[in-house]
């Protein structure tokens, strides 16, 4: 096996990588952290997205075909000490690939061109792994955008990046929309709100009874701890509960964004729906 390049976690390219774990770093260069063989795959199938690959000689063995990925969409290649790749990253058990990428989000004005039929709005979720989580439970129902208000975390932060295991890679994201923004627009465009919440008058289960569900959809979810401000309920068509059946007391943010979420789909998708794929 050929000597790694890179032994020095003082280098100026490890200090300059490493620097990406912080926020501000971050917005000022539009680069940050992808790591593990699954978020780095995807990152080097995107165009020109990835910019830079730190791997240990024994991960650069192991994912020889994601090196080979990432070398030819033009990303510069480190061959690095195992201290050095376990310094940039934000893992406790790194997996000997950390990527840098050049940021993804799509402005608001695209997302609304492309007449999305299921969107979700991250309205007030401020940890990162439910972000990360709700994009990939949107990237699997199949929806056509995620958008982050200003009032939430950073798409970027690398628990958020973790936690849509390559989702990020899969569909646009706009970031920073005020949520009153993000409503009126995609009201304009056609798309019926729906904000999800555990008080909310409308069960979800009589919504899908009275097949008021098959159109374009926007589901806009809120805090972890406190929900929905009042205000942000307002906006909305309609506040929405996932119903209760058992004793629990409620349900997670991503748990509860996944069922609703595949609702939306499965509505879409029925007779009558605006997915339903009619013969010619």
């Amino acid at each position: 096996m050929p000597a790694p390049e890179l032994i020095s976690p003082r280098s100026a390219r490890v200090s300059a990588a490493r620097r990406l774990a912080k926020r501000n770093s971050r917005g000022k260069d539009r680069l940050f952290l992808a790591e593990g063989p699954q978020a780095v795959r995807e990152a080097a199938g995107h165009a020109d997205t990835l910019v830079e690959l730190f791997a240990t000689v024994e991960a650069a063995d192991r994912y020889a075909d994601i090196v080979a990925v990432a070398r030819a969409a033009g990303a510069r290649v480190h061959l690095a000490d195992e201290a050095v790749v376990a310094d940039i990253s934000t893992t406790v058990t790194p997996q000997g690939l950390v990527g840098i990428c050049r940021f993804l989000d799509t402005p608001f004005e695209e997302i609304l061109k492309s007449r999305p039929k299921l969107v979700a709005v991250l309205a007030h979720v401020r940890d990162p792994g439910n972000a990360g989580t709700v994009l990939r439970c949107a990237d699997a129902a199949g929806a056509e955008a995620v958008v982050l208000t200003d009032a939430s975390v950073d798409l970027y932060n690398p628990k958020a990046v973790r936690a849509s295991v390559g989702s990020l890679f899969h569909l646009p994201v706009a970031v920073g929309v005020p949520v009153e923004e993000a409503v009126a627009g995609l009201k304009d465009a056609g798309v019926r709100i729906l904000a999800a919440d555990g008080a909310g008058q409308d069960d979800l289960d009589d919504e899908l009874d009275k097949g008021t569900m098959g159109g374009p959809t926007a589901w806009v979810f809120g805090n972890e701890a406190w929900g929905l401000p009042e205000e942000t309920r307002e906006l909305a068509d309609a506040v929405v509960r996932v119903p209760i059946h058992g004793k629990a007391e409620s349900l997670n943010l991503a748990t509860a964004a996944a069922v609703c979420l595949y609702a939306s789909a499965r509505a879409q998708r029925a007779f009558g729906g605006c997915r339903t794929v009619t013969p010619s």
